[in-house]
């Protein structure tokens, strides 16, 4: 089965830090781009950041950036979201997603086509 497992979120406090980690099975992760998504209660699915198969293209969501690092190691087929300086929008349900493609400009969902189950990131006081 192709599979991905999302995990590492948890609660904590905003300026906290969470490194979010993303476990493929089935395939090899190495052959896809991953994107990674959230989503908080009632708002629509975000795309936060994106890596290309290789590890060296990588795309941050501004809203994010500077704070969210992505990064790869397709020999443990897992990839990460190094997450800091956390604030209370950040908090949400966080996916991983495999696709066959990256993008410089987009991280949509429709360019990928397999999902995690997501992990709940919530940050709070």
């Amino acid at each position: 089965q192709l599979q991905l497992v999302e995990s590492g979120g948890g609660l904590v406090q905003p300026g906290g830090s969470l490194r979010l980690a993303c476990v493929a099975s089935g395939f090899s992760l190495g052959d896809y781009a991953i994107g990674w998504f959230r989503q908080a209660p009632g708002k629509e699915r975000e795309g936060i950041s994106s890596i290309g198969y290789r590890g060296v293209q990588v795309n941050v969501a501004g809203s994010v950036k500077g704070r969210f690092t992505i990064s790869r190691d397709n020999a443990k087929n897992t990839v990460y979201l190094q997450m800091n300086s956390l604030k209370p929008e950040d908090s949400g349900v966080y996916y991983c997603a495999a696709g066959p493609y990256y993008s410089d400009f987009d991280i949509k969902e429709a360019m990928y086509d397999y999902w995690g189950q997501g992990t709940q990131v919530t940050v709070s006081s």
